[in-house]
C-alpha cells in the first residue's frame, strides 16, 4: 500500500487491514515471479535489515559455532515475553470471530485466496467454494464470457469475425446465439464472405453431435485444429497458419476455460468430439500450472456435479462479484 500497488477502489472509504494483507498477498504471488521486482527487492532489504538484525545474528550463530556462546534449553512455567506477546497477539486476532454475522462471514471468505481457503474448509484447490459464489453472478458472468448475455452479443459484421476469434470453432446454433436476434438471417451470408476473405475456415469434427458437425473458426486457429482435433483443412489455407503449435490441445481448452463459467471435464470433450480421457491429462497439468482451479465450484442449483473447472481469472471475477 504504501509503494502505491494496491489502488483503493473507493478512496472514500475504509479499507480493513486483513482485506489490505490479503491483496497484499495476492499481488506478492504474482510479483514473486520477477525476483528483481524492485519492491521485493525494498521489502527484503527492509526485512533484513532494519526489522531484523541478520548480521548480528550471524554473528552469534558464528559465536555458537565457535563455542564462545554456550547454549542451554530452559523450561519455564510460564510463557517467555516473546511467547506471551504472540500468544496475545492471535488471541486478540480471533476473539470475535465466531460473532461476525454469516453474511459478513460469507464475504470474509470469498476474500480468502483460493488455496488458503482451500486449507480452511479441506479439499481439492476450489472445495466448497460452490456454496460462496452466487448463483445468479455465476449465470451472468457466464453468459457475458460466452457472448449470449444481450449486451454483449454481436452487431455487424466485424464483431462476427471477433466471436470466431474468441470462442471458435463453433456450430452455426451456437453463432447465432452470440449475435443479436435481428440480424440472424444475415450470418450465413457473413460466414460465407469471411471464408471468401480467408479470415475463417469451415472444419468438419466428429464425435459431436449431428448439427454440431459443421463449425466455423477463425483462419488462425488452421493449425491447432489440425492437430488438436485431426479435422481436414480446407484448400488454401496460408502456410503461415498451419505451422505447428507446441500445445495445440492446450490453447483450445485454455480458450474454453477463459470463456465460459466452471464447466466439467466431460463438457469441454463433448464440445471438441474427443473422449474425457484425452483431455483429462492437459487439464491436470493446466491445474498444476494455476492456469485452472479444479473443486466445487458451480452451486447444486446450477447443475453442479462436485466437480468442475474454472480458469483462475474467471473464478476471481466470480468470487470478487459474489463479494
Amino acid at each position: 500500500a504504501r509503494a502505491l500497488l494496491l489502488p483503493r477502489r473507493r478512496p472514500d472509504r475504509r479499507q480493513p487491514l486483513w482485506a489490505q494483507r490479503q491483496r497484499a498477498g495476492q499481488l506478492l504471488q504474482i510479483a514473486s515471479g520477477h525476483p528483481d521486482f524492485p519492491i521485493l527487492l525494498e521489502a527484503v532489504r527492509e526485512c533484513l535489515r532494519d526489522d531484523f538484525d541478520t548480521q548480528a545474528l550471524a554473528t552469534l550463530m558464528a559465536d555458537v559455532v565457535a563455542r564462545r556462546v554456550t547454549v542451554h534449553e530452559v523450561t519455564t512455567v510460564r510463557p517467555s515475553p516473546f511467547a506471551q506477546s504472540l500468544q496475545f497477539g492471535y488471541t486478540a486476532q480471533f476473539l470475535y470471530e465466531g460473532d461476525a454475522p454469516l453474511a459478513e462471514r460469507r464475504a470474509a471468505a470469498l476474500t480468502l485466496d483460493p488455496t488458503l481457503l482451500a486449507e480452511l474448509l479441506g479439499g481439492g484447490g476450489g472445495s466448497q467454494l460452490a456454496d460462496l459464489l452466487d448463483p445468479e453472478v455465476v449465470e451472468r458472468t457466464s453468459a457475458e464470457l460466452t457472448g449470449t448475455a444481450a449486451d454483449r452479443r454481436a452487431t455487424g459484421f466485424e464483431q462476427l469475425a471477433d466471436v470466431l476469434r474468441r470462442h471458435g470453432p463453433l456450430p452455426l446454433a451456437q453463432v447465432l446465439a452470440r449475435v443479436r436476434a435481428d440480424l440472424a438471417d444475415q450470418v450465413p451470408a457473413w460466414l460465407d464472405r469471411l471464408v471468401e476473405d480467408r479470415r475463417a475456415i469451415e472444419v468438419r469434427l466428429s464425435g459431436v453431435a449431428e448439427e454440431s458437425v459443421r463449425q466455423w473458426a477463425a483462419v488462425e486457429d488452421a493449425g491447432r485444429l489440425r492437430d488438436a482435433l485431426g479435422v481436414a483443412l480446407p484448400v488454401g489455407v496460408p502456410e503461415v497458419f498451419t505451422q505447428i503449435v507446441p500445445d495445440p490441445l492446450g490453447d483450445l481448452l485454455r480458450r474454453h476455460a477463459r470463456t465460459h463459467g466452471p464447466f466439467t471435464t466431460a463438457s469441454v470433450a463433448a464440445r471438441f468430439g474427443l473422449v474425457p480421457a484425452l483431455v483429462e491429462r492437459p487439464l491436470e497439468v493446466l491445474v498444476a500450472a494455476g492456469t485452472l482451479v479444479a473443486g466445487r465450484l458451480l452451486p447444486e442449483v446450477l447443475g453442479g456435479v462436485g466437480a468442475e473447472l474454472c480458469d483462475a481469472g474467471v473464478l476471481r471475477t466470480l468470487r470478487r462479484r459474489s463479494l
